[in-house]
């Protein structure tokens, strides 16, 4: 074949311009020359495609290349002659000379740059480069085609932008105008371009993908395109909108384009999530689903299922269960057989739920099980299938009780200086780790993109000289979930494993706190000039996501006084300690080191200095007088301290319950020193009694109630709680026998303080307990005597009235028993025996 070209170049070489027309004349009618340029147009085109030469035999290829635009650029002269007027036009021979031309000029012998300085300057000294001339031919004959263009159009769109992306300026110059001629051509005809608009970004797409275009391609196509419409003022504002929306295609993809091939896809994922959301927002729907999937697959390949689970979602969301057919298919293996909307969507809900699994968010399992199942019980009717994802479902329950989760970190990351990527340049992303990964492999991990980047030790943010460096600098910290106040949970008692969840997950904001010295520091109590500046940072959509991280849309932040610093630590300080006891109820058998650790620790007094050095700082007499606006804060803190002291009692009893024979030494000790702390606690600050609760079912564990643990905790589609305080609705008539079992089971829970269990019919020492449907309180017969005194209410709980059965709430919204701080809790007076055998009545009832 190489032997074949030589002599047919060889032969061109050979003829001038009169051979040409000599030849061209020749033909007898005007359909065999046709047929002849038809037939030159396809050889020349394969044998330009094919590469016949070796690409280092850069003689041969220039020659043959030189007379092969010398032949081009004559035929395309008979062309203009005799196939552009309206009774002798070829559609598709002008079709064919274009196809032929771009081809020429985009192949990869002719594209000087790859080369070296060396051989570039030898082919421009002999051959001069080509491209501009076939580029100046190409232009001067779109603009010979007159009212014909709308002809050649989407069709020429794609060859004409693969042209231009050539990177010769001077091409690029003369050739991206043809866009907005094409632009202008449509606009006349049907008063948009949108057919010229669709193509172009779809061809743009691939074409920057492939390894065509940079910043300069981007500059040039705003800046010409821009210049063209100041002169149609009619067409002014669609264009400036087209040429936006153009360029920041291009500069999402070149991003893309820049990490694409990394080894590293971490950065990958955020490129085509900025470019899947471009196509969400511009309605292009095939590209859209086309980038969800490049997502998809770059998330399985990193483990990351959840992630891929969202991402699929997004797709699954766009289809109907309807047997409409499907516009754009699920990528994969058995893709083909899934033809309507309900099969497509049913496959990606269950390859979803598998990654849900995978990745140990039962929870979204479980939403994903329910629709499911709504599907094949009323719509469908697949009883068996029904059968099948309710197993599945009833699995996900059992695990979220039953398996490990630990909870992720998150890290607060910075990027400045100018050194980074655009995508990335000073900004602040909010990351989710993978469990158990330390901070150190994850600063390892996020810095092996950027081996030049320098980490800042500091966590405020940078200055000027940073920010606009040519350098690159990277901030990392730890920041915590901020969970929303919800209430869906509010006032229940809900295993420690489902709450955990709701904790870390479906988080948007995240704070970090920075300790400060504020005024003349106290060397004997810290506490006193302790001051907190947290910053809160709200990210662009909630985490887990289709992403393990993503920006940081706002930033606040707040100073927080030292004795609200005081009140969160004492509210932190009883979480824990609550949730080791919830823990230990669920699980006896835990190690018991963790309990020991924490109680002795706050009730020792040779290593506890808590809530002494609160009481050094902020109860004095001086420091109200400074400060009465924090009589409120004090009040808070007091209820804290006060609300301790039952939850160490429980704490010190399960410890008591489990604690080995050889530390039984330390126990006692531990006791000792509680039953001293306690007697300070609650003849200063009152005495509190908690709710828990407990149901008699086998198997249910049992943990505490707390009005502020739960507070923050809800989902979508809350149900209110009945209080006291809002009116009782009228029951329902009983419409089944199995309602009347399930009245019954609601009726067999029982409350206790701290899992004590009582018996169904109390000794004459204890107090009867309330029949609330709700809450069942527990409290002190000397409660309930007449004579009994209730104390007066503080500011913060005046107007939260107690309940019927005892309920009162403290200023930090603990509910249960609040009994008077004015002197030691009484001991229990006799019972009236006439009010005992009421209460027997009632029970037997």
């Amino acid at each position: 074949q190489s032997h074949y070209v030589a002599c047919m170049a060889a032969i061109l070489s050979q003829m001038d311009k009169d051979h040409y027309s000599s030849y061209i004349q020749a033909f007898p009618s005007r359909a065999e020359l046709m047929d002849f340029l038809m037939e030159t147009f396809i050889l020349f085109k394969n044998l330009i495609g094919q590469m016949v030469y070796p690409s280092d035999w850069m003689v041969m290829n220039m020659v043959q290349n030189r007379e092969f635009l010398h032949a081009i650029n004559l035929f395309a002269t008979t062309l203009t002659e005799k196939f552009l007027s309206n009774s002798s036009f070829e559609l598709q021979l002008w079709n064919n000379y274009f196809h032929l031309a771009v081809a020429f000029l985009t192949q990869e012998s002719l594209q000087l740059e790859n080369f070296s300085q060396a051989k570039r300057s030898s082919i421009l000294a002999k051959y001069g480069d080509m491209r501009a001339a076939i580029g100046a031919s190409i232009r001067d004959m779109w603009y010979n085609l007159g009212h014909r263009k709308i002809e050649f159009i989407p069709g020429m769109v794609g060859p004409i932008l693969e042209m231009t992306l050539v990177p010769e300026l001077e091409l690029r110059k003369s050739t991206i105008p043809i866009f907005f001629d094409m632009m202008l051509c449509e606009y006349q005809l049907t008063r948009n371009f949108s057919r010229f608009e669709d193509e172009i970004l779809r061809k743009l797409d691939s074409e920057v993908e492939g390894g065509r275009g940079d910043e300069q391609y981007k500059q040039l196509f705003e800046s010409i395109l821009l210049s063209c419409c100041r002169g149609h003022p009619e067409l002014a504002k669609p264009a400036e909108n087209f040429v936006a929306l153009v360029t920041g295609l291009l500069e999402r993809l070149l991003d893309y384009r820049a990490v694409m091939n990394d080894e590293n896809k971490t950065y990958s994922m955020s490129c085509t999530v900025n470019l899947l959301n471009f196509y969400k927002e511009i309605d292009r729907q095939a590209m859209y689903i086309r980038y969800l999937y490049k997502l998809r697959d770059l998330h399985v390949s990193y483990e990351n299922y959840t992630e891929g689970a969202y991402t699929l979602l997004l797709h699954a969301r766009l289809l109907k269960w309807s047997d409409e057919a499907t516009a754009a298919p699920m990528q994969g293996s058995h893709s083909p057989s899934l033809h309507t909307q309900r099969q497509l969507k049913e496959a990606l809900y269950n390859q979803i739920i598998d990654y849900f699994d995978q990745g140990k968010m039962w929870e979204e399992a479980i939403l994903i099980c329910k629709e499911l199942a709504e599907q094949y019980e009323s719509e469908v009717f697949d009883y068996e299938m029904l059968s099948n994802i309710l197993q599945r479902e009833a699995k996900f329950y059992e695990k979220i009780l039953k398996v490990l989760r630990p909870s992720p970190d998150y890290f607060a990351v910075g990027y400045y200086g100018q050194g980074f990527p655009t995508f990335l340049r000073n900004k602040v992303f909010i990351y989710r780790g993978k469990e158990y990964e330390r901070r150190e492999d994850f600063e390892m991990r996020l810095l092996s993109p950027f081996p030049n980047a320098e980490k800042l030790k500091s966590t405020s943010p940078p200055d000027q000289d940073i920010t606009g460096s040519p350098g690159q600098y990277i901030q990392c910290f730890t920041v915590q979930p901020v969970e929303e106040a919800k209430v869906r949970c509010k006032n229940r008692s809900i295993p420690e494993q489902i709450t955990n969840f709701y904790k870390a997950n479906h988080v948007q904001k995240f704070c970090y706190s920075r300790p400060f010295q504020k005024g003349p520091k106290d060397p004997d109590n810290e506490f006193a000039t302790m001051w907190i500046e947290r910053t809160t940072f709200v990210t662009a959509y909630p985490l887990p996501g289709i992403l393990r991280w993503f920006a940081v849309t706002s930033t606040t932040t707040t100073i927080i006084s030292p004795l609200e610093n005081a009140i969160e630590t004492m509210m932190r300080t009883n979480e824990k300690i609550m949730s080791e006891i919830n823990r230990h109820q669920n699980d006896p058998s835990l190690p018991i080191n963790p309990l020991s650790m924490l109680l002795n620790g706050i009730v020792d007094p040779a290593v506890m200095g808590g809530f002494a050095k609160y009481e050094m700082a902020f109860f004095q007499e001086s420091y109200l007088q400074e400060h009465p606006e924090d009589a409120g804060n004090i009040e808070k803190l007091k209820d804290l301290i006060a609300w301790q002291t039952p939850l160490l009692a429980e704490g010190i009893r399960i410890h008591g319950r489990k604690v080995p024979e050889d530390l039984r030494p330390f126990h006692e000790r531990m006791e000792q020193c509680f039953m001293q702390l306690r007697a300070k606690v609650e003849s200063q600050y009152g005495v509190r009694e908690m709710v828990c609760f407990e149901d008699r079912r086998s198997g249910r564990p049992r943990s505490m109630a707390w009005g502020p643990d739960w507070d923050r905790l809800s989902q979508a589609g809350d149900r209110q709680v009945h209080t006291e305080g809002s009116p009782t609705p009228k029951p329902a008539p009983r419409s089944s026998e199995s309602e009347e079992r399930r009245s019954e089971r609601r009726e067999s829970r029982s409350s206790t303080f701290f899992g004590y269990r009582r018996d169904p019919r109390p000794s004459v020492s204890e107090t009867p307990e309330p029949k609330d449907e709700k809450w069942r309180l527990s409290h002190n017969i000397s409660e309930s005597s007449s004579d009994r005194k209730q104390p007066p209410p503080s500011r913060d709980t005046a107007s939260a009235q107690p309940s019927a059965a005892g309920l009162s709430l403290s200023p930090t919204g603990f509910g249960g028993r609040v009994k008077s701080a004015s002197k030691a809790p009484p001991l229990p007076r006799k019972f009236s025996p006439t009010v005992y055998e009421t209460f027997l009545e009632q029970s037997d009832a």
